[in-house]
């Protein structure tokens, strides 16, 4: 299989011009042509996209100078170098020409050697550019997956605290990113509430084990203790520009807050509530009322789905409860299948 050839772009509304050009170039390269700059910016938007331009700047209609600015603007071609291929040769249209965003500038009538020399070195350039740019890609995709997987286990730390297996947050966490979905968010918004789910209780680590593990009514002075866990989980996670760790600040401060403006622990009432924290406090509360723990049996789900239809507009915002409940089929099927830990369980 031959390697794939660069795709240089020749824009001059001059078909002599284009032929020097296409002389110079065709041995090394795959050329398309087009004579004026409405037709340049046609080709450049097509697949595949241009590895670079050759663009003339005195052109009817359109001129260079605006079709370069055209392909800076437009996020498919921005990064594509532009040579000028110009007679025009003042000072002042070179400055012009490096404004608008070209790389180099060439005037005619041109050398072919020249030509094909500086096309040779752009290019080289530009692949260097996007071989650094890959290379950033894929390292912030490992140091994301390093941030999630520690997310992951300060979640499960924190359910260890009071439930052994940490099933808890696996089951909850899915059940958010579905309602986050219902509810209208993007794939990438419900997969940030997804991976800042788990750590809703990372505030657990704070509280006593004696109150955890408790298997009676907790006093009104273990309540107080207790009703502080949201505050010290945002001050563990601490504030960030980062946005799934804002998100997981903001879950873990505030899906104890109740719609009717009864919880905790800022008393938050309706919308004051966020997003994140009132889809959070449905797929928690559903999934804990479903759950064995140490002071009570597990609820049925039709008991535990009565439970939310009493607390809507109460506890839990009225709306995520109706899509919540419309898409119970899937909750259950989440349910079962996380009712043993399997080793893909925030896949």
């Amino acid at each position: 299989m031959s390697p794939v050839r660069p795709v240089l772009l020749l824009v001059d509304d001059t078909p002599v011009n284009i032929d020097v050009l296409r002389a110079a170039l065709e041995d090394q390269y795959d050329l398309k042509v087009a004579l004026n700059g409405e037709r340049a910016l046609s080709i450049a938007a097509a697949d595949p996209a241009p590895d670079l331009v050759l663009l003339d700047i005195m052109m009817p209609g359109m001129d260079g100078y605006e079709v370069c600015r055209r392909l800076k603007a437009a996020e498919r071609t921005r990064r594509v170098p532009v040579i000028f291929v110009t007679a025009l040769n003042d000072t002042e249209d070179e400055t012009q020409g490096f404004a608008v965003g070209a790389v180099d500038y060439i005037t005619k009538p041109v050398s072919p050697p020249i030509v094909q020399a500086r096309v040779a070195n752009h290019l080289k350039l530009y692949d260097q550019e996007r071989h650094l740019e890959d290379l950033v890609r894929q390292r912030t995709k490992d140091l994301d997956r390093t941030r999630l997987e520690i997310i992951r286990r300060l979640g499960r730390a924190a359910e260890y605290k009071d439930d052994e297996t940490g099933l808890h947050v696996i089951r909850m966490s899915h059940y958010a990113r579905l309602l986050a979905k219902a509810a209208g968010m993007s794939e990438d918004a419900a997969e940030i509430i997804f991976h800042a789910a788990p750590l809703h209780d990372i505030g657990k680590i704070g509280m006593p084990d004696r109150l955890l593990q408790k298997t009676s009514d907790l006093t009104s002075e273990e309540w107080k203790l207790m009703r502080t866990h949201p505050t010290v989980g945002a001050g563990i996670i601490g504030k960030h520009e980062n946005e799934l760790l804002d998100t997981a600040r903001i879950v873990a401060l505030t899906h104890h807050e109740k719609w009717d403006g009864s919880g905790y622990p800022r008393g938050l009432k309706g919308e004051q509530i966020p997003l994140a924290g009132r889809i959070v406090a449905v797929a928690d509360v559903f999934d804990a009322l479903t759950s064995e723990r140490p002071y009570k049996d597990a609820w049925t789900v039709d008991a535990a789905v009565a439970y939310l239809k009493e607390q809507s507009g109460k506890h839990f915002d009225p709306d995520l409860i109706e899509r919540f409940l419309s898409h119970l089929p899937e909750i259950t099927r989440i349910q079962e299948q996380y009712s043993e830990l399997p080793m893909t369980a925030f896949d």
